[in-house]
C-alpha cells in the first residue's frame, strides 16, 4: 500500500466533517446567545479562543471572521 492510499474511509471522513461543523455551529450559537454585546474583533477574539484547542494545527480563517461579524451584528439566530 503507497503512503498515498492512506486515509480516512468515506463514513469516517464525513463524521469528521459534521463533528467539526457541529463544534463550530456551537461556539457561534454559544457566544452569540451570551448576551454580551461586542464588536467584530471582539466576537473573533473570542471565538479563536473557544476553538483554537478543538483542532489540530488551527488557523482561524475568512469563515470565523464571516461569523464574528454576524454576532457582532446581531444576525446570529440562538433559539
Amino acid at each position: 500500500m503507497k503512503s498515498s492510499e492512506i486515509r480516512w474511509n468515506d463514513e469516517a471522513h464525513a463524521k469528521i466533517l459534521d463533528d467539526a461543523d457541529r463544534v463550530l455551529r456551537e461556539a457561534v450559537v454559544d457566544l452569540a446567545g451570551s448576551g454580551k454585546e461586542m464588536t467584530s474583533d471582539e466576537a473573533f477574539a473570542a471565538l479563536t479562543g473557544k476553538l483554537k484547542d478543538q483542532f489540530i494545527d488551527w488557523e482561524p480563517g475568512p469563515d470565523l471572521r464571516t461569523y464574528a461579524d454576524a454576532i457582532a451584528n446581531g444576525e446570529i439566530e440562538t433559539e
